[in-house]
């Protein structure tokens, strides 16, 4: 129950999925959680939850593909917790899903703008205080496809794999100062994401099936298997751990 006592963590998609699941986990590990999410009434009802149950957790609404919002939520997290430790950026979007030249500008960019601009601004505006704690870890939620294709959502896997490359950079620029960044991988796991895009589906329930068989394990994973792998990215278990890829993937990327 104490493996991350005394840190203080944002995770950014907070309010649901896994980025509740890792919220959740961490507070119970002894961190002090900021539940930072657009979604402000869920975030809000999280952080009262945790807060209900033991645990130090505030929330905040943040739209991540603005910088000045967050800015102002790493400035205010840091005032009220006294520092920061650990940033999880979980926040993003799955986008559309077409064809490649059927995807205008605007639909492209959408996705970009919180899925790669957001990781970028979150770690921009956390460095200082990172580097004000001696040290810390940022765990950056990628996906199975950032390591391998899919004949789907383009914008999506684009964006999934800058956020591997952003992972691997910047744990190269900010090792000397102890600052660890990895990158997490997950497979299809059972979230709103997930269920919204497969009820996009003729056969949801066929799909729901379909993309279970995808893994060698025959299922999809849950927000908890997620979130135990960054618990441990988080922790001093992982202290000689930067720059890597935390598959979570039932086997999917096995083959």
């Amino acid at each position: 129950m104490d493996r991350l006592k005394t840190k203080v963590a944002i995770v950014t998609g907070a309010a649901l999925g896994i980025g509740r699941a890792i919220a959740i986990r961490m507070a119970e590990e002894g961190a002090s959680v900021a539940v930072v999410d657009l979604l402000e009434s869920d975030a809000l009802a999280l952080a009262a939850e945790l807060t209900a149950a033991g645990h130090r957790a505030r929330g905040w609404r943040c739209d991540v593909s603005d910088e000045t919002a967050v800015a102002r939520v790493m400035t205010e997290v840091v005032e009220h917790f006294g520092r920061l430790d650990i940033v999880v950026n979980n926040a993003g979007v799955a986008g559309v899903n077409k064809p490649t030249h059927e995807i205008t500008e605007a639909e492209w960019d959408w996705v970009q703008a919180i899925n790669v601009k957001g990781v970028f601004f979150c770690t921009k505006h956390a460095i200082p205080h990172l580097k004000t704690a001696g040290g810390g870890s940022i765990i950056n939620l990628s996906s199975i496809y950032g390591l391998v294709g899919g004949a789907d959502l383009p914008p999506y896997h684009a964006s999934k794999g800058a956020v591997r490359l952003m992972s691997k950079t910047d744990a190269l620029i900010y090792a000397p100062d102890r600052i660890r960044v990895n990158s997490i991988h997950p497979g299809f796991i059972w979230t709103p994401l997930v269920e919204h895009h497969l009820q996009g589906t003729d056969d949801p329930e066929a799909a729901r099936a379909g993309t279970a068989a995808l893994h060698p394990l025959g299922h999809m994973g849950e927000p908890d298997d997620i979130a135990w792998g960054a618990v441990y990215l988080a922790s001093d278990e992982a202290k000689f751990i930067t720059g890597s890829e935390l598959v979570i993937d039932g086997g999917y990327t096995a083959r």
